[in-house]
């Protein structure tokens, strides 16, 4: 299920949010085979009892040693279990791919504990899985040991793919992955669940309460203290903490220089409060080769791990008009399309490679090869309070105009009250007071310390958006928002931006 959920659907479902699958179709063909088992990976730290990862494989009917064929991978959501229903994968099967669907560690029948996509384990998990699909004579090779592979699944389901590619390409320089089609996953993980250490304490909780006993017990005492606080723990919790989540991510990666070199066709939701659209555009952009990026894609669409802004209010069209413009009725076909040219070499019309493919906060699809800004504006000095209040909205430009990418805020920060947050978005409206976030995301801006004339750069939420005529483009400053709610600071305070700017990207319509 890709869709918007309330708060209490994605307490009750998670797993299914995070996992998408294609539509049911025909039941199992006479001769699909279906099997189960377990590999041995590695044991958690401080045994020796190899922990088991366990599978669903799908064997096509088409498929044997004398005619192999690729397979592709999939696996769950965060608090999910596989999927072993072959019928969620039959246009797989029939379009020729087996499925090799898996247990996440600690998930399911898997054994040990999670440590949330970290290259020592959920990376070397997938190593496992890889050696053994090699082992299978009806899965084709392209040398020895090297299977023909794709991959599939969103959120933590996308975490896996990311997490196995780069750990074989720091083990052995090169990743068997051959394409890869991960969805609203995320970049730098303690950048996700807590910017500017300013805990997104909605999602936190539903994290928590999806799979909050399969982590470490120290790490799941942290994730209470976050949602209990709303801000990243001091002292040696805090240190914990960051060092647990500090490899767990495409960021750890790319800056110990290492970048896949496969096409990848990425979908992240740009309505999506837990893992934004700045998440998405950083893989897409820092995480792939010159060559890979120009065989790829990103989509955006208003929709993942979303839910509805009330406070400050936003806005946002549900829906993924990319795909459809793409020529597929949703992703889970535009990422068969995608495999088949990959894998298989068919040729299935599929265009827009090395382009951003963008679902604007009214529902059409904005398509552009660069994001990078080209309109800077003044807007001189803004004061808002900090802790209670209502947000400040100040006019940047008026309609009709067309925006994409991720804005920034540059400033000189002063601030009364250390450790209080204030929120920042683009806002869209008619006036000040009835200016809308556009696809419902706000990005803290928190100071440790008192500051006093700081000069900060401040990451907006990513978007895409059309301002028609008649209507005004607004830098939203907000004292509190929904999305991090009850964040604890010493007193309320206040925020004066001074000397502020505001880099965006214009498109020309």
């Amino acid at each position: 299920m890709r869709r918007t959920a309330s708060v209490l659907s994605v307490l009750l479902l998670f797993g299914a949010l995070l996992a998408p699958a294609p539509a049911l179709a025909s039941p199992v063909a006479a001769e699909d085979t279906v099997t189960t088992g377990c590999v041995l990976s590695v044991p958690e730290p401080g045994t020796s009892v190899p922990v088991r990862i366990c599978y669903t494989l799908f064997k096509p009917a088409v498929a044997s040693a004398e005619h192999p064929v690729p397979l592709v991978f999939s696996s769950h959501g965060w608090g999910g279990s596989r999927t072993t229903d072959i019928r969620q994968f039959r246009p797989h099967l029939d379009a020729g791919f087996g499925i090799l669907s898996f247990d996440q560690r600690s998930f399911g029948e898997s054994t040990g504990v999670a440590h949330v996509m970290n290259p020592d384990y959920e990376g070397r998990d997938v190593i496992k899985l890889i050696d053994f699909v090699a082992s299978l004579d009806w899965v084709t090779k392209q040398r020895p040991g090297d299977p023909l592979i794709g991959a599939i699944g969103g959120s933590y389901g996308g975490g896996y793919q990311l997490a196995g590619a780069f750990t074989e390409i720091r083990d052995h320089g090169r990743t068997r992955f051959d394409a890869l089609a991960p969805e609203i996953t995320w970049w730098d993980l303690k950048r996700s669940l807590a910017p500017s250490e300013t805990a997104r304490t909605i999602w936190l909780g539903i994290l928590y309460a999806s799979g909050g006993k399969n982590l470490p017990p120290s790490i799941g005492k942290s994730f209470v203290i976050m949602v209990a606080t709303g801000a990243w723990p001091t002292g040696k919790a805090g240190r914990e903490l960051t060092a647990f989540f500090a490899h767990n991510g495409p960021a750890w990666h790319v800056a110990q220089g290492r970048k896949l070199d496969v096409p990848v066709l990425l979908e992240q939701g740009i309505t999506d409060n837990l893992f934004n659209l700045n998440e998405g555009l950083s893989i897409f952009d820092r995480a792939l080769t010159p060559r890979a990026r120009s065989h790829s894609m990103l989509v955006g669409y208003n929709g993942g791990h979303a839910l509805p802004a009330v406070v400050p209010p936003g806005y946002g069209t549900a829906g993924d008009p990319c795909s459809i413009a793409l020529g597929s009725p949703n992703f889970a076909g535009l990422a068969l399309r995608f495999l088949r040219l990959q894998l298989l070499g068919e040729s299935t019309g599929l265009t827009g490679f090395g382009k951003y493919h963008l679902s604007t906060a009214d529902g059409r699809c904005l398509t552009q090869r660069s994001l990078a800004a080209n309109t800077v504006k003044r807007l001189g000095k803004i004061a808002t309070p900090t802790g209670v209040g209502v947000p400040v909205n100040v006019k940047i430009a008026a309609g009709p105009l067309t925006v994409a990418g991720t804005p920034h805020v540059t400033a000189n920060v002063y601030t009364i009250v250390p450790r209080t947050p204030a929120f920042l978005a683009l806002s869209v409206g008619t006036n000040p007071l009835t200016a809308r976030v556009i696809q419902n995301n706000t990005m803290p801006l928190r100071e440790k310390r008192a500051a006093h004339g700081t000069r900060r750069t401040i990451e907006l939420p990513a978007i895409a958006v059309d301002v028609p005529a008649g209507q005004n483009l607004y830098l939203t400053v907000s004292p509190v928002a929904d999305m991090f709610a009850g964040q604890r600071a010493p007193l309320p305070g206040a925020l004066l931006l001074k000397n502020t700017t505001v880099s965006y990207r214009t498109i020309s319509r």
